[in-house]
């Protein structure tokens, strides 16, 4: 099953493609286009296949090892290895990217060379989070992924908002890298407090989790790697880079962010913090509840009041993540099942959140390049003009607020049942947010799709081949693991029931 590298080719592909893509001549447009879909998609596809074969035989330990010694006296090796928390995410990164790409045919674009140059790197960087077992690498990754963020939105970004604000892209781009740097700072220091503190000197993610912390060690490196992860994945209050980032960037951009990038947050709680320090984070796991309703009810109510439809989304990301921090924290509750059912219902909510707002924003941002136009009250009846576009968000609609039979439902059925054993007026209190969450989105495809026709758009064309393409493949995977969930959960369950022994 390890005859090969695939995953050193998964996570090296698109970064390869940049470097081609800076090699071609400035005016071959059209190839730089082609190489960015080439790596993506081939990528992409290596993800569905590394997927479908771990899934015939998942583990509760790391499959398709690859290590090569690099300074072994400090503890250094390029290690990497995936089991059933990263395969979700790397599956989730292969469609993100490449549909990302689709998304990215503007042909006015300046600099088209150093836009998917850059957009390459950084997803090349999500992939090598996901994949590395040896925190040094981790971390080189995880700055591969978010410094090309700032250069994105800084240069390709929009100085307009659909609210009538005014927004200064390269301020954006700055409250965007020092926010990420802030959180990275902080994961950075907590992974040294790992090094240090496990008595061997190594970076090795395998050799750490057999390490012993004491308890007053793993209270305050659990702080330091909340916060930082935190940081990253939008936890409130440091979520401020989200709404402005997204304000500015462009689609595909924004697809990669709230889409992937997020996920990085999220997947470093649960696999540094959770995983590697369990006294430290059943300390701290009543904060934790309350910053995860924090972030579910305020992160709604933001969303309720935007104008702007990709505000609204950023938002509702914000809301959204909450729902992942709450399954995290069911480890604290009473029982290995109910444990169970919140980390798979957090591992679920982050791939469902990532293809559900990947797709929400591929088409807010389409909309607004056909109408230049981001506020909901402004679009008016666009159903009637471009009836595509219209079933495909009045879908994505559908799927972000949970209807059974999309991703939506199933994740967040699972956290809430996790989380109903720890306390039930926590569930209760999340449930609300379902409610606000509801009230927005419908609000939103009756704002923008019906009613009288804003005669400003008589002449508004529908979606072309290409953003039909990215589009029903995002519909497509969230139809498809709504409908047979089972295919996912059987991937992470042994991986998170091995998690969770460390906290009965």
């Amino acid at each position: 099953m390890n005859f090969w590298p695939i995953l050193s080719v998964i996570t090296l592909l698109p970064l390869l493609g940049a470097i081609l893509i800076m090699l071609l001549p400035e005016k071959a447009e059209q190839a730089v286009r082609a190489v960015a879909l080439a790596s993506t998609g081939l990528a992409g596809l290596l993800s569905v296949w590394l997927f479908v074969d771990y899934s015939h035989a998942p583990t509760s330990g790391f499959s398709y090892i690859e290590e090569l010694a690099w300074l072994p006296r400090l503890g250094i090796s390029y290690k990497l290895g995936v089991d059933g928390l990263s395969v979700p995410m790397i599956l989730l990164t292969g469609i993100i990217g490449f549909t990302a790409m689709l998304m990215s045919g503007d042909p006015q674009r300046p600099r088209q060379k150093e836009y998917f140059a850059l957009a390459l790197a950084a997803i090349s960087g999500v992939y090598g989070v996901f994949c590395s077992l040896d925190l040094f690498f981790f971390v080189l990754f995880y700055e591969l992924a978010s410094i090309p963020m700032f250069f994105l939105v800084g240069i390709w970004g929009s100085d307009k908002s659909g609210d009538g604000r005014n927004i200064n892209r390269q301020e954006a781009a700055m409250k965007l890298l020092l926010y990420l740097q802030l959180g990275g700072g902080l994961v950075l220091l907590g992974i040294l407090g790992l090094y240090f503190g496990s008595g061997s000197h190594t970076f090795d993610f395998t050799q750490l989790a057999q390490a012993s912390f004491s308890a007053g060690w793993q209270k305050f490196l659990f702080v330091l790697l909340f916060l930082g992860f935190g940081i990253e994945a939008g936890l409130v209050p440091f979520h401020t880079w989200l709404p402005d980032g997204h304000s500015s960037a462009p689609t595909a951009l924004s697809m990669l962010l709230a889409g992937v990038l997020l996920k990085m947050g999220g997947y470093g709680i649960l696999r540094l913090g959770v995983q590697l320090l369990p006294q430290g984070s059943q300390e701290w796991m009543k904060v934790f509840v309350v910053m995860a309703v924090v972030n579910i009810l305020y992160g709604g109510l933001c969303a309720l009041r935007q104008t702007d439809v990709k505000v609204m989304i950023a938002y509702s990301s914000v809301s959204h993540m909450g729902m992942v921090f709450l399954g995290v924290a069911c480890v604290n509750s009473v029982g290995q099942t109910h444990v169970l059912y919140g980390l798979s219902g957090a591992v679920f909510q982050m791939f469902s959140h990532g293809i559900i707002t990947a797709l929400l924003f591929a088409l807010a941002g389409t909309i607004y390049e056909v109408t230049h136009v981001r506020n909901l009250k402004s679009w008016g009846g666009l159903a009637a003009q471009m009836p595509f576009f219209a079933c495909l968000y009045v879908f994505a609609a559908m799927a972000s607020l949970g209807l059974p039979g999309m991703t939506g439902f199933v994740a967040e059925l699972m956290v809430l049942i996790g989380i109903w054993q720890f306390h039930p007026a926590i569930a209760c209190a999340a449930i609300l947010g379902l409610v606000i969450t509801t009230t927005y989105l419908l609000r939103s495809v009756q704002f923008g799709f019906y009613g009288p026709l804003n005669p400003k758009h008589v002449e508004a064309r529908d979606a072309n081949l290409r953003e039909q393409v990215a589009a029903l493949m995002l519909a497509a995977t969230t139809l498809f693991f709504g409908i047979m969930p089972g295919v996912m959960v059987a991937v992470m369950n042994p991986t998170l029931l091995e998690i969770s022994k460390g906290y009965l």
